[in-house]
């Protein structure tokens, strides 16, 4: 089974593909969508298009997003909000089965505590995917987040 893990953002959106046979878990693939454009709404359309083109790419079954979590900045979290909008039509659309976790249920997944720091993610990830360096941050994230699933599927 092929999963998609997302972390959402509307300036940068990660995404990690692993797939799950059994109880073993393959990285296939992870990146950054940066659309760089200067308007919300260009944006939200490029970072939907781009997932779109991922999805008929690598054809996962599975499309697993991170939950957000209270914003101290009502806009910040407005966006964040419609970028994460954008990537759950451009899913189902597709036909994915979409599931949604909590930042602390990740971090709890992959590092074994739920306030776990980027870097002990990023470690974790490049750990238990057996590869050759970290992922950049936001791709470490999504990894994890397919990792996440994988883990609730065993």
């Amino acid at each position: 089974m092929r999963i998609i893990g997302i972390d959402p953002g509307s300036r940068s959106t990660g995404f990690g593909i692993i797939d799950l046979h059994k109880t073993k878990y393959t990285y296939v693939a992870s990146g950054c969508l940066q659309p760089n454009c200067t308007t919300l709404p260009q944006r939200l359309q490029i970072i939907h298009n781009h997932l779109v083109e991922l999805i008929q790419q690598y054809q996962p079954l599975i499309f697993a997003i991170e939950q957000p979590f209270v914003h101290h900045n009502p806009a910040s979290a407005l966006k964040l909000a419609q970028a994460r909008g954008a990537l759950l039509v451009a899913a189902a659309n597709q036909q994915l089965d979409i599931y949604e976790y909590f930042p602390t249920e990740i971090k709890q997944a992959v590092v074994g505590k739920g306030h776990a720091s980027k870097t002990q993610v990023q470690y974790m990830v490049r750990v238990l995917l057996t590869l050759s360096s970290s992922p950049q941050t936001d791709a470490a994230d999504a990894l994890a987040v397919a990792i996440c699933h994988a883990h609730r599927c065993r």
